[in-house]
């Protein structure tokens, strides 16, 4: 939690730093603790407990800006950081378009989204490390071609402050617990598959503590045997847990930095349609006990609820007060909070059914995309998919295509979501996907 007293040391802060040269300013007070307990075949295998207690401040000078962190946040240090912060930023470049948001768009409020769970420091060490040698138990023994099991508990909790100069004020806590297993077996000849499970949560209370290690040995085993299947067009069904990875590059393509430096493939496209008819991409950053909730971005300007795509139509950039000065335009928010998308009524095992011919995307493996063009080459591990039956887990093939042309071929959505993601997209079906295999 921030301190009173550490709030009044922000307050100290931006008023030195203003009286001392600066025209404005803003700071942030950042207090949080995590642990990390990780057990490797049944032994401990690391235990990381840390504290960080950090003030950044970001300071405009004459036209010029700097952004300063320091851990020492102690006012007699603090004053001549401060100082010699305002000296060096003299020497940068003139840069007009670096300022702190218009008032009008901050957030003023003191709702709450209820992202703290306050149990958090009543949770003992022996706990999390019981939970990750439970975790553990539940792969080890259990095959014979298990080389190497892991359980990993994680937590952390953090509390920020911020302040600026032309009256805003927030402050965010926020709690989260994450529990997981890898495992690795021997394959065929050299191969040795690996495979890894997750749950995620921000209240303890809420997360599933029970069958990750079984889950994760589960995953692994089905991958024996992977192989290169004919290259070819397939239906293409992405996972939930991995459907980011083609929702990354579009949502990258709408920054303010890439439209201003003219590196994306959605440049000029503002309320024209580029996707399918069925993608209606909502940022949905209000829901309560949600990780990626929030009422302001990092500037303080508020988010609310708005469509990124509807019926394919692009309706928003993501442009922050800078990008929005070099543009010359209104900014939004500086990044998207939580994305969702109106589900579909079948699950994964009912959308590979009505699958003739396809292939089950359950990993991505390295490639990029071109962030001017939007075309791509992904590799990709899964499943072959022949007459709504998994028939052969595949391996070392690519995908390639253009992101536009993928999404315009968007088949069907499943009902999915995969529960510990921020990102609340399902799994997702299109068709003529370019495979490249044998």
């Amino acid at each position: 939690m921030i301190s009173n007293n550490n709030k009044k040391l922000a307050q100290w802060a931006m008023d030195y730093a203003q009286t001392n040269g600066c025209q404005a300013a803003r700071v942030r007070i950042y207090s949080g603790t995590k642990s990390e307990f990780e057990v490797r075949n049944m032994k401990i295998d690391k235990l990381q407990q840390a504290s960080e207690n950090s003030m950044t401040i970001h300071l405009f000078v004459d036209g010029r800006y700097g952004s300063f962190s320091t851990n020492r946040i102690d006012k007699n240090e603090l004053e001549k950081y401060i100082s010699n912060s305002i000296d060096s930023i003299k020497f940068l470049a003139e840069d007009k378009a670096r300022m702190l948001p218009d008032k009008s768009l901050y957030y003023n409020g003191n709702d709450d989204l209820q992202l703290l769970d306050a149990k958090f420091d009543s949770i003992e060490s022996d706990q999390k490390v019981e939970l990750a040698m439970q975790t553990c138990a539940e792969i080890m023994d259990k095959n014979s071609r298990i080389i190497s099991a892991n359980g990993t508990y994680r937590d952390n909790q953090h509390f920020s402050y911020i302040i600026a100069s032309n009256g805003f004020e927030g402050e965010t806590a926020t709690t989260s617990f994450n529990l997981g297993a890898s495992v690795s077996i021997k394959g065929d000849g050299d191969e040795r598959p690996e495979s890894s499970w997750y749950d995620a949560s921000l209240f303890y209370d809420d997360l599933i503590k029970e069958g990750i290690g079984t889950k994760s040995l589960e995953r692994v085993m089905r991958k024996l045997g992977q192989k290169k299947t004919n290259s070819g067009k397939y239906a293409m069904l992405v996972d939930s847990m991995v459907v980011g990875n083609v929702i990354r590059p579009i949502i990258s393509a709408l920054y303010g930095s890439a439209i201003q430096q003219k590196n994306s493939f959605l440049l000029n496209k503002l309320n024209e349609k580029v996707l399918g008819n069925n993608i209606t991409l909502i940022d949905d950053p209000h829901l309560p006990k949600t990780s990626g909730a929030r009422f302001f971005d990092s500037e303080g300007i508020a988010t609310k609820k708005q469509p990124i795509f509807e019926n394919g139509v692009l309706k928003t950039y993501f442009i922050d007060t800078y990008y929005g000065n070099k543009l010359e335009i209104e900014p939004t928010i500086d990044s998207p909070s939580i994305l969702t998308m109106q589900l579909g009524n079948k699950n994964i095992d009912q959308l590979i059914e009505t699958i003739e011919k396809g292939i089950w995307v359950t990993g991505f493996n390295g490639g990029n995309s071109n962030s001017s063009t939007g075309d791509f080459s992904f590799g990709i591990e899964g499943f072959l998919i022949e007459n709504g039956q998994l028939v052969q887990p595949v391996n070392e093939m690519n995908i390639t295509g253009n992101l536009l042309t993928l999404w315009n071929n968007l088949k069907e959505v499943g009902n999915d979501p995969f529960k510990p993601a921020r990102w609340k997209i399902p799994s997702l079906l299109f068709d003529g996907v370019d495979f490249s295999g044998l």
